[in-house]
């Protein structure tokens, strides 16, 4: 299992509350459409915008309190209603994923940051708010989680990426390191990308355990669940360290070993 900020909806979850099910998946499947409207297929950049801005209008009509013809949007629509949710973070998203489709480079932390900031970080407010536990301190430790994981998969599928013709590495990274594109392109292991990337898993592995204190506050089953996912976060890291950085040839996932790991980590906060 990868870490990626859509699989990390815990839609299968055995420790999600039966009750909470219907409302995680069909924000989910909100999210994860967009995001393939942004990103899967051959259709152009006009088209992939003309897209997620009809999901802008739906948005409109159930934030007016109206609801939307398409089924999709009619379920999301009551599970807003029913759980008094606000759309913006799913509005955030869409932001987001506009974003994907015409911007391919971050000239700093800051910006890879703010793209984090809407594009991971309303998938932790919507699922905090269906707990009814959003208040400003578990957002704050939230936003770090999630924009942890997004990070972590933006480290693993650094080749992924690049085939799409994105770097999400932020540039002055890259030159700070000395490495330049064509070094990514060639998959270059030498000591400039170990630094760089011994550098950026060391700051999102304090970034991700920043917010774990969240994971232990939470009660019940969505604390085990965050636990788990901040586990998981952080065995990703490790692997990668393991593989020598070596993230071209080898990308990192979790096996059953891993998982287990988790658990006792998990278990032991």
């Amino acid at each position: 299992m990868a870490v990626d900020h859509y699989e990390n909806f815990p839609v299968a979850s055995f420790l999600l509350p039966r009750r909470l099910v219907p409302a995680v998946e069909a924000i989910y499947a909100f999210a994860r459409s967009a995001d393939d409207l942004a990103d899967e297929g051959d259709a152009t950049p006009e088209e992939r915008l003309a897209a997620l801005a009809r999901y802008e209008r739906e948005l409109d009509v159930i934030a007016a309190g109206g609801t939307p013809a398409d089924p999709m949007f009619a379920r999301l629509a009551a599970v807003v209603a029913d759980h008094r949710l606000s759309v913006a973070p799913m509005r955030d998203l869409l932001s987001a994923f506009r974003q994907d489709v015409v911007t391919h480079r971050y000239p700093d932390y800051p910006s890879l940051l703010d793209y984090c900031n809407r594009s991971a970080n309303p998938v932790g407010k919507l699922m905090l708010a269906l707990y009814d536990a959003d208040d400003e301190r578990n957002v704050r430790e939230s936003n770090a989680i999630c924009t942890a994981l997004q990070l972590i998969n933006f480290w693993q599928d650094v080749a992924i990426d690049l085939a799409k013709g994105r770097i999400y590495l932020p540039q002055e990274d890259l030159a700070q390191h000395g490495v330049g594109e064509g070094a990514l392109q060639a998959g270059s292991m030498d000591a400039g990308w170990r630094a760089l990337m011994r550098f950026e898993i060391d700051r999102t592995r304090a970034l991700m355990q920043s917010g774990a204190p969240l994971a232990r506050r939470l009660p019940g089953r969505v604390g085990w669940e965050l636990r788990m996912v901040v586990q998981g976060g952080l065995r990703i890291l490790e692997e990668i360290e393991k593989a020598d950085y070596d993230v071209f040839t080898r990308r990192p996932v979790l096996k059953a070993a891993d998982w287990l790991a988790i658990g006792w980590r998990a278990l032991w906060m």
